[in-house]
């Protein structure tokens, strides 16, 4: 590859720590988000929002058309269009829309999970193609826009991740049952799967490139993705902890029972650790292996990384004016 391409191409990678601010929608998210305001003066790639895509509310509609077609809620004041928005903000309106869908599918299962009477039988009927759940129907539909586009490796992948957060899902539910509080040594993995690690995956669909499968197999990648999903998870923790109501499987609560910290104390070390995993990311991103590979996938390996290196200042604008945790 030429010096002038793996150039341009790290430079792009290199921006990602230098966001654009533009004005931060309305403030009316979750008080318990605001303390995760820090990390803006603490992540330098998270000191600044970001940019918000012009093409923003046609997102909107679109979301909110197909919701509407597959009897899923779709509340604009929670706003997943406008968390892609913003991850997409580079991208085309169609790629940021297809993401918004996949969030809204994916928190209406997480509500499904918590709340709803079906909780994990509706795994069963995802994993073997049903569609009798307004859920399974929604998930068949975006599916068949998703998957046509991508390789059978890619496929694969996706179904080993949607059973895995269906395992992860499963020893939730039995610790909850039990009343068993993760320990800290187990509680990352296991967050991991509950997260819906397949959410990641769907970065490349909606960019329409596909990672090839020895990159995504590199220790670099796999250091990218892991951290990128830490940051989110865990900044999600924080800011949903008062929802949750005492729940054991978030991060703030297992280190409450396992360090003996009291919540405020709890928080600060959720946040500190945090911080590590945002170096952790941008550090796997600066080794990734893109001068061995042709222009074309250095391009398209570089757009997904760059994906991952918006969504944790993303997620925290989203929370910041999200109504979900209110």
């Amino acid at each position: 590859m030429s010096t002038d391409v793996i150039t341009s191409v790290r430079t792009a990678l290199r921006s990602m720590l230098q966001w654009k601010p533009l004005a931060p929608g309305p403030r009316r998210g979750a008080p318990a988000a605001a303390t995760l305001l820090v990390l803006t003066e603490r992540v330098p790639a998270m000191a600044a929002p970001c940019r918000m895509h012009p093409a923003v509310y046609a997102i909107e509609a679109a979301v909110i058309d197909w919701a509407r077609r597959t009897e899923l809620r779709a509340d604009p004041g929670v706003g997943f269009h406008r968390m892609a928005g913003r991850a997409f903000a580079e991208f085309d309106a169609a790629a940021a829309a297809l993401f918004a869908q996949w969030l809204t599918w994916l928190f209406n299962l997480d509500d499904e999970l918590d709340e709803g009477p079906c909780r994990l039988e509706v795994f069963q009927g995802l994993l073997a193609g049903g569609a009798a759940h307004p859920l399974e129907a929604a998930f068949a539909d975006l599916w068949r826009v998703t998957s046509a586009r991508m390789s059978d490796l890619w496929r694969t992948r996706f179904a080993a991740n949607l059973r895995r957060q269906h395992d992860a899902c499963r020893v939730e539910a039995e610790n909850r049952a039990t009343g068993r509080i993760p320990t800290l040594e187990q509680y990352p993995v296991l967050r991991r799967g509950t997260v819906g690690p397949y959410l990641y995956d769907l970065v490349e669909p909606c960019l329409r490139v596909e990672v090839p499968a020895w990159v995504h197999g590199c220790e670099p990648w796999q250091q990218l993705v892991d951290a990128c999903i830490d940051v989110t998870a865990w900044c999600n923790d924080v800011a949903s902890l008062p929802k949750e109501r005492g729940d054991g499987h978030n991060l703030v609560v297992v280190v409450m029972h396992q360090l003996g910290l009291d919540q405020p104390e709890a928080t600060a070390w959720v946040l500190d650790r945090i911080a590590e995993r945002c170096q952790d990311m941008h550090e796997a991103a600066r080794r990734l292996p893109l001068d061995t590979l042709t222009p074309r996938l250095a391009r398209d390996v570089s757009k997904v990384a760059c994906a991952y290196l918006a969504a944790p200042r993303a997620h925290l604008d989203w929370l910041l004016e999200s109504t979900r945790y209110t």
